[in-house]
């Protein structure tokens, strides 16, 4: 594949500055293998087998290395610069592959530096050809993504920025472990750092700022995104003892210009931004069965991030859990998603957002479980205008918000558009359709507040949407205000005049029913305020409770084949037993800070540490980590400044074997001081993080001050 050189140095070197940045881009690109094969026909194909775990430089000597074997299947080293002993490892193959033999005990590889990026078209690197690597085992009932047996991460001390760079079409990445990629380049307009980065030729490996490239993202015949990249069956940002890395990843997947990649049962977890994200193009992209866990811890909160061209593109089948912000965020892009048979649950860690936040026209929501979000369900921004969005199928449960949210220009506030501005008045001129999300479409009303159910148990439902739109009928889970959609029970038809009617069975007094309203051309409504069903000799109606929360958990182990049942044994007659004496537990409340800092010290690393213990006891707890500071310097600074107290208490917890799904952040900057003295001790106390325990019995919970740290 060609480039005009010098074209394309002159429009570098007239956006950059630094001259010494300008001759490392030329040398990079120079030397690009894609380059060096560029319209070679007859390049030998090799399957290379890894047998060390070393990096470095490239020589001819007694074992093969990852970079030596990508730089051979490149064609950037030739078969003759390798050692006699390396030459055992390479044979001619019909398409190019990298395999492992690594030794059981060095099976992790540090790199000491980036990976030149792979540009041969069709190569496979196969991390499940290590010996030891087991298909049919997995540590998660949920998902079954095999546990990795070779890691690839940066050495210590080193600042590597990115894993794998792919840059040619149909390549795939299978079977491998990697995390530890990331930058000082934290600008989200840059070239993101991240495990496995998937773009054209002519981004150099490298983060540099997308301005300075603006004029370079033509697509010509030799410029084109790479086709039909496979990413499965990896961990990405998890180690293989399912722990949070010392050093997190900036992103898991960037999928930067690239057409028809398939993301699908991968792992992916603990990245400072998203665990996917799309930049130029991700034209045809499908994510399918992936374990997406607690991502976000830093950066961008948010599960998967849609950019750029995103048309034809399927989220399907994944579970998305425990992530900071939205599972899925669709902002500014060009084309529609496709979102369908997904559980996202305990999203919205450290940010209130909905769980899908949609930006544009044409997505499809359908047939996912939501639940337990810290914000709404989905929310459908009119920024720009947004219609013809269809959520349809879905089941809702345990929100912060409205199951479906459209958004009026009128609310501007950045809540407003990631988490929802509240329900909608009916629409009541033409100009509505032009403000609002879905073209405004009208939330259905039904004819009474309440229902009575026969003595066969049906219950006859009348209302008004729409004319011509579908009614979907649902039992709603919360016993106060609008609840959750929680269960589909019927659909109806609204006539020419706007009435609707259908009768409903498997109905209770007690239960509450709401309603969306669905157009193709509009989209899909929010839900009607609930209707109560009352039993006809009914008086006071049982409410209908909301779900709990019990042992909340992502994931859980595969269930363990049950040995052959013995006949059952009748067993010796006890004593009646005395109900259980409720758990009396003293347990910490507060983490304190020293002045302007996040850190946690040595004496506060104690108090988490009997934190830490209730927790692992009692696995049905979930908390809440308030951050606090003092009323010093400006509110902003301080909003920012209590949130790195909370994500540093939260990380702690992390490293600990506490799951994130446990946890959520909330950030109180100087809005609720302790004390309101003005001494270093009350200043002192107020520098803190309070830990507050939900569904707690038989917990004290005091105020320690053992770890105060005075100026």
């Amino acid at each position: 594949m060609q480039i005009d050189m010098l074209d394309y140095f002159n429009a570098i070197s007239s956006r950059i500055k630094s001259n010494k940045l300008v001759l490392l881009i030329c040398v990079l690109l120079m030397l690009s293998p894609r380059n060096v094969l560029a319209n070679n026909q007859n390049v030998v194909a090799y399957k290379a087998i890894i047998n060390s775990n070393k990096d470095g430089t490239i020589k001819a000597d007694t074992e093969l290395t990852l970079r030596e074997a990508i730089a051979l299947v490149n064609g950037s080293l030739s078969f003759a610069q390798l050692s006699s002993t390396e030459q055992q490892q390479v044979t001619v193959h019909p398409s190019p592959r990298i395999e492992f033999n690594l030794s059981a005990a060095e099976t992790i590889i540090e790199l000491e530096e980036v990976l030149p990026p792979l540009s041969i078209a069709g190569l496979v690197i196969d991390g499940t050809t290590q010996p030891g690597y087991d298909a049919t085992k997995s540590p998660t009932a949920e998902i079954k993504i095999p546990k990795p047996i070779v890691t690839i991460t940066a050495a210590k001390e080193a600042e590597v920025f990115r894993g794998l760079t792919i840059v040619a079409d149909n390549i795939t990445i299978r079977g491998l472990s990697l995390y530890g990629f990331s930058s000082e380049h934290r600008e989200t307009q840059s070239t993101p750092p991240a495990d496995i980065f998937i773009a054209h030729t002519f981004i150099p490996p490298h983060t540099f700022k997308l301005k300075a490239f603006a004029g370079e993202f033509i697509e010509d015949q030799n410029r084109q995104p790479p086709k039909g990249v496979i990413i499965e069956n990896n961990w990405l940002g998890i180690t293989t003892d399912e722990k949070m890395p010392v050093v997190t990843s900036a992103f898991g997947v960037s999928v930067f210009n690239a057409v028809e990649t398939i993301i699908r049962n991968n792992r992916i977890s603990y990245h400072d931004g998203s665990a996917i994200i799309t930049g130029i193009k991700a034209q045809g992209m499908q994510v399918i069965e992936n374990i997406i866990l607690g991502n976000g811890l830093a950066g961008m909160p948010d599960a998967i991030r849609l950019d750029g061209i995103i048309d034809q593109s399927e989220i399907r089948s994944n579970l998305i859990c425990a992530n900071d912000g939205s599972a899925v965020f669709i902002f500014k892009a060009i084309g529609s998603a496709t979102i369908h048979k997904n559980s996202f649950k305990f999203n919205g860690r450290r940010f209130r957002r909905a769980a899908i936040y949609l930006m544009g026209n044409d997505h499809q929501v359908k047939d996912n479980q939501i639940s337990y979000q810290s914000g709404a369900g989905v929310v459908i921004t009119s920024y720009p205008q947004s219609d013809r969005n269809l959520i349809t199928g879905n089941q809702f449960a345990n929100l912060e918000g409205l199951s479906i949210d459209l958004n009026t220009r009128h609310n501007v506030g950045v809540q407003d558009f990631q988490n929802g501005d509240g329900p909608n008045p009916q629409r009541n001129s033409g100009n509505r359709r032009l403000d609002t999300a879905n073209a405004a479409i009208n939330t259905p009303q039904f004819l009474s507040p309440e229902f009575y159910a026969g003595i066969n148990t049906t219950v006859g439902i009348d209302g008004t949407a729409d004319p011509g739109s579908q009614v979907d009928v649902y039992r709603v889970s919360g016993k106060d205000g609008y609840g959750s959609l929680n269960q589909q029970l019927g659909t109806a038809k609204v006539n020419d005049k706007g009435r609707f009617s259908l009768n409903l069975g498997d109905l209770q007094p007690g239960d509450r029913i709401s309603a969306i309203a669905t157009l193709p051309e509009n989209g899909t409504s929010e839900p009607a305020y609930p209707a109560l069903i009352r039993g006809l000799n009914s008086q006071s109606p049982i409410t209908n409770p909301q779900l709990p929360i019990t042992n909340p958990q992502c994931l859980t182990p595969p269930i363990a084949e049950k040995p052959p049942e013995k006949p059952p044994e009748k067993p010796p007659e006890k004593p009646p037993e005395k109900p259980p004496e409720p758990i009396r537990l003293k347990v910490p409340k507060n983490i304190h800070f020293a002045l302007d800092k996040s850190n946690i010290s040595p004496r506060s690393a104690k108090v988490l540490d009997k934190i830490i213990k209730v927790l692992r006891d009692n696995p049905s707890i979930v908390v809440e980590l308030h951050g606090h500071t003092d009323k010093r310097a400006s509110d902003a600074y301080n909003q920012a400044l209590a949130a790195r107290r909370a994500k540093s208490v939260r990380d702690y917890l992390i490293r600990q074997g506490i799951t994130p799904e446990r946890m959520t952040i909330r950030s109180y900057g100087e809005t609720q001081l302790l004390t309101a003295g003005i001494s270093k001790l009350d200043h002192a106390r107020n520098r803190r993080v309070e830990v507050i325990f939900k569904d707690i019995g038989g917990i004290e919970v005091i105020v320690q001050e053992e770890d105060l740290q005075l100026e």
